[in-house]
């Protein structure tokens, strides 16, 4: 288990160092989430989000979709729901909030897609 952690932390941390321009995907198999993010921000730092245990339980899969307002010195400022199952949705905003990105020369939005129960 820490070994899938370290790896799974390590491949994070990869593609925050190295930021794919045009959209990248992330796997955690532990919480059975795929992320994927188009973006033209390097992630900094951040987790990709829980599969909510509630939803697990009901069997909810599916796909969230948020589009994330980022300012140019990396936070997070605004997030907006476009559409996926609420418990879904609110678990992927829960996550993006605490996600910081590489400091830019302006204010951006990128669409963050994540695909829960894979």
């Amino acid at each position: 288990m820490p070994r899938l952690l370290g790896r799974f932390f390590f491949g994070f941390l990869l593609l925050g160092i190295f930021g794919l321009q045009s959209s990248s995907g992330i796997q955690n198999h532990m919480t059975d989430t795929k992320t994927e993010i188009k973006q033209s921000r390097k992630l900094k730092s951040g987790h990709p989000p829980e599969y909510p245990e509630l939803a697990r339980q009901m069997n909810i899969k599916g796909i969230a979709r948020v589009m994330v307002t980022i300012t140019a010195d990396g936070t997070v400022k605004e997030v907006k729901e476009v559409g996926g199952h609420p418990l879904l949705i609110d678990a992927l905003v829960r996550a993006v909030r605490k996600w910081r990105y590489e400091p830019a020369s302006k204010e951006s939005v990128i669409e963050v897609r994540a695909e829960f129960g894979t």
